[in-house]
């Protein structure tokens, strides 16, 4: 493993922990109760810590096939969940998301960064360095 591949490793974990460490301090500090869809999101974003964490102590970077497809899966669940708040047609439509509406802003800094906006900008981030790392593992091989 090149040392960039090690680098790009150990910013994904950041990321993940960032993520992780963010939503609990929403949930835990600030007591936003998460909707069914943010934890649907966790679902996703929690495991990439400790998975990330094991590749990097590992050294394997084989790890980002697993890594891609959970950030594309949670990416999506989050683009689904930022639209269902930002898109009128979507949030008219939105279905009853448990105790708190999926509909609802807890944040909503300059107009458009709310939670699921920072989760989708995290899986966006670890699938942009999952893709880089297949590739780079790819460039080895040849």
């Amino acid at each position: 493993m090149s040392k960039r591949q090690e680098n790009v490793l150990l910013a994904m974990w950041a990321v993940a922990l960032v993520a992780t460490a963010g939503s609990l301090y929403f949930s835990q500090i600030r007591d936003y109760i998460p909707c069914t869809l943010c934890w649907v999101q966790r679902i996703f974003m929690y495991p990439l810590v400790v998975v990330i964490g094991i590749a990097f102590a590992q050294k394997n970077v084989r790890i980002a096939t697993t890594t891609l497809a959970l950030s594309v899966i949670g990416g999506g669940i989050s683009l689904y969940h930022y639209g269902l708040q930002k898109l009128t047609f979507l949030s008219d439509a939105a279905p009853s998301c448990g105790q708190v509406p999926c509909t609802g802003q807890y944040i909503n800094y300059f107009g458009f960064i709310t939670i699921p906006f920072l989760a989708l900008t995290a899986f966006i981030l670890i699938a942009g360095m999952s893709i880089y790392l297949l590739k780079s593992l790819k460039e080895e091989v040849k």
